[in-house]
């Protein structure tokens, strides 16, 4: 449920209160860039991270973004404080203005920052998985960034979830598989893990980094590979992670039962989840959130 208060350049607001204009060209076009964050104790959960992704995202699609990071991870904090939103989630915009035919003189700001906060979803035990061919162009320049204009995901996602599943596997220009809709895939054979390369159009998720990049465990090795729809059906296992999933196991792909060890998952799954509470205590002991 979306909470009361937003967060729209620097200032609080009520959710209802009109902010935005029509002539913004970013909503017209969906031309600006967003994430989503984990509000874990009221700590921003791997900002930096989110931040640095946001300034490649923006960098690439000539969107102007905010200088002081430091002041915008307060502006959020604020709007954490007045929702009171300590353990949520957090969904940050940022959107051009101008120019174009339609854009408003009236505006004045190169760009409009916006946050919101909401509960955080419950996803269940596991999810059910549909492909979708041709759903990414991984020699597209703008592969893997994370933008506003949505609506083709959602439109996947609302397709295959009228068939009965739960999110959709994108296949690329190849018939690689990429990722799902809003989050990133993994299989497991025994103690070898694998995630689709960033070649095969998939974001760069914070999840998916943090399992490259720091979960270091004996006997577990964790790797990029192009994987193909087979690779997925004859796994040990699959999961898929976000910011808001953690690491959710797969149950089923089309009509296939799939593996369902879930020994590598759940091995991961405990270190990430330490990796988490370690940042929340750092951020909390040096009074940075």
């Amino acid at each position: 449920m979306l909470h009361r208060h937003i967060l729209h350049n620097g200032a609080i607001h009520e959710v209802s209160d009109p902010v935005l204009s029509p002539g913004q060209t970013g909503l017209l076009s969906g031309w600006g860039v967003f994430t989503t964050l984990r509000v874990a104790d009221g700590v921003l959960f791997a900002f930096e991270r989110h931040w640095a992704r946001i300034r490649r995202d923006a960098a690439a699609f000539h969107i102007p973004i905010p200088d002081d990071t430091g002041e915008v991870r307060r502006k959020l904090l604020e709007l954490v404080e007045a929702n009171q939103a300590h353990n949520a989630t957090l969904r940050l915009a940022i959107v051009r203005n101008g120019p174009g035919m339609w854009a408003d003189p009236s505006v004045g700001r190169p760009s409009d920052l916006i946050a919101l906060t909401a509960d955080s979803k419950e996803w269940g035990d596991g999810v059910k998985l549909a492909y979708v061919r041709d759903a990414r162009h991984a020699a597209c320049p703008f592969a893997g960034t994370k933008i506003l204009s949505w609506a083709m995901n959602l439109t996947w996602l609302e397709s295959v979830q009228s068939r009965g599943f739960d999110e959709a596997i994108l296949l690329n220009e190849r018939g690689e598989v990429a990722e799902c809709t809003s989050a990133n895939i993994f299989v497991a054979n025994g103690s070898q893990v694998w995630t689709p390369p960033l070649s095969s159009g998939c974001l760069p998720g914070i999840t998916r980094e943090v399992l490259l990049g720091d979960i270091h465990l004996p006997g577990i090795k964790i790797g990029e590979k192009a994987l193909m729809p087979a690779d997925l059906e004859s796994a040990d296992e699959v999961f898929i992670t976000s910011t808001t999933r953690d690491l959710l196991p797969v149950v089923q792909i089309e009509e296939k039962k799939v593996g369902r060890s879930e020994r590598a998952r759940q091995t991961l799954e405990r270190a990430f989840s330490e990796f988490v509470k370690r940042y929340v205590a750092e951020r909390k002991k040096k009074g940075s959130k």
